[in-house]
């Protein structure tokens, strides 16, 4: 019982101590935080907060000047980021997506990174049925779809490996306003039926409240809050969470 009860607790991602510098400037100063399994964190912030750099050491994209990160308890290996990688999913803004392949090959480059001989169809099948896009998309080209198609097809590529982790960096902030309400249905209807522990960087505090568990606040890469939602709606502990939520009432 005691053993069940700590992997319900387990961190699935934890930082310790995390700083990065670029020159003189701190994009994030001293960060100690962790994040549990299967639930979505929504990181707001004011652009140049450290958001999306916070998304990257994760990610092994940057390495911090100093602390540590693990996932599920195993430090990054950073002479081996493909190993460390397969544990992580991505989505950024603008999706990304390469424009001279089709909707099949962007979704399978994951396959063919991190799959030797892999056969990605059932696959490919399973991740466009979870979506609700047809299967006549394969072969279109990226520029040949609409926005929330792009975002879809992202969101597919993004959860090939079935990967624990899905790090989201302002996946919906290009959409217009219908098509992004009807990504996040999506979205919600994929943490339910799949959950998985999901970091999401937006700017909008509505979009948090709507998609995630827990909150972090950061301003000038400094944890200013982080907590379950609904308390830090009704609690701000700063005048920049205080801020940020009166946009979000405007």
């Amino acid at each position: 019982m005691l053993i069940y009860f700590y992997l319900l607790l387990m961190e699935a991602i934890n930082l310790v101590n995390v700083t990065h510098r670029i020159g003189d400037r701190s994009i994030l100063s001293n960060i100690s935080i962790g994040f549990a399994e299967r639930k979505v964190t929504a990181i707001i912030g004011k652009s140049g907060s450290g958001k999306s750099t916070l998304l990257k050491t994760i990610n092994g994209l940057v390495r911090p000047a100093q602390g540590q990160i693990s996932l599920f308890e195993s430090l990054i290996d950073y002479t081996n980021l493909p190993s460390h990688r397969k544990k992580i999913g991505y989505a950024v803004q603008g999706i990304g997506l390469f424009p001279h392949m089709t909707v099949a090959e962007n979704i399978l480059l994951p396959a063919k990174a991190h799959l030797k001989n892999a056969d990605g169809r059932k696959r490919l099948d399973e991740l466009i049925n979870l979506v609700s896009l047809p299967d006549h998309i394969y072969k279109k080209y990226p520029h040949e779809l609409s926005g929330g198609e792009q975002q879809r097809v992202g969101i597919c590529r993004a959860l090939f490996l079935d990967p624990p982790i899905l790090l989201m960096d302002e996946p919906f902030g290009s959409l217009d306003p219908l098509t992004r309400y009807e990504i996040h249905g999506e979205f919600i209807r994929l943490q339910q039926k799949s959950p998985r522990t999901t970091l999401l960087v937006t700017h909008d505090m509505r979009e948090a409240k709507k998609l995630a568990d827990d909150i972090l606040v950061i301003d000038n890469g400094m944890i200013q809050q982080f907590g379950p939602a609904k308390e830090i709606f009704e609690h701000p502990a700063t005048d920049v969470v205080r801020e940020l939520l009166m946009i979000a009432e405007a």
